[in-house]
């Protein structure tokens, strides 16, 4: 696991909800093995397969966090974009979207919702984003490049973040017709 993540992951673990927002990923939580594994060669390129492998296990560990009886509550938005990019290949593509759309329609504490393309310009067209919520702290966002992260625990600067993801989900499709649009990929992933 990178080192500028461990915080996050901590934070995780202990947070009642996560706001999640990513472009042109599935959210780290959500990914199979195979996927995780063509993201973390694709970003490490020149990486042992022990480096790789282990990037791979730690993630698959984190998502464990969604098992736990007090696992929080995750809203996630990905836009459309990310699932069209054939990580992996179309297999791996067609695997983890049909794990999103599975994992969104049996656990009732996750609600996925797919930004259109159609929603045009929107607050997080060049950011990847985590707002973590606590019953016992104040609420911090986590953002992300391809190689470092950064805690936001600065109030009015979460705010700000709170307030551009209700804006962006506004904009996003419903639960519902996200859930259709992920199943719909998926196919087209899985047919040759």
């Amino acid at each position: 696991m990178a080192g500028y993540f461990a915080d996050a992951v901590e934070l995780q673990a202990r947070s009642s909800s996560i706001d999640s927002y990513t472009a042109m990923l599935v959210p780290g939580l959500l990914q199979t093995g195979p996927y995780a594994r063509a993201l973390t060669r694709a970003a490490h390129p020149f990486a042992t397969t022990e480096v790789v492998e282990g990037h791979v296990t730690a993630r698959m560990e984190r998502a464990q966090l969604l098992d736990s009886p007090a696992a929080p509550v995750l809203w996630v938005m990905i836009h459309e974009a990310a699932l069209l990019v054939p990580v992996g290949g179309r297999a791996v593509m067609a695997e983890q979207l049909n794990h999103l759309a599975e994992q969104t329609a049996s656990r009732p504490r996750i609600v996925t919702q797919v930004l259109p393309f159609s929603a045009g310009a929107h607050p997080f067209l060049h950011a990847s984003m985590l707002l973590m919520q606590f019953t016992d702290a104040p609420a911090v966002v986590y953002t992300e490049s391809a190689y470092s992260g950064q805690l936001v625990e600065e109030p009015l600067l979460v705010e700000q973040y709170s307030t551009a993801y209700d804006l962006a989900r506004a904009a996003a499709l419903s639960p519902e017709a996200s859930l259709v649009r992920i199943v719909s990929a998926a196919k087209e992933f899985a047919t040759p």
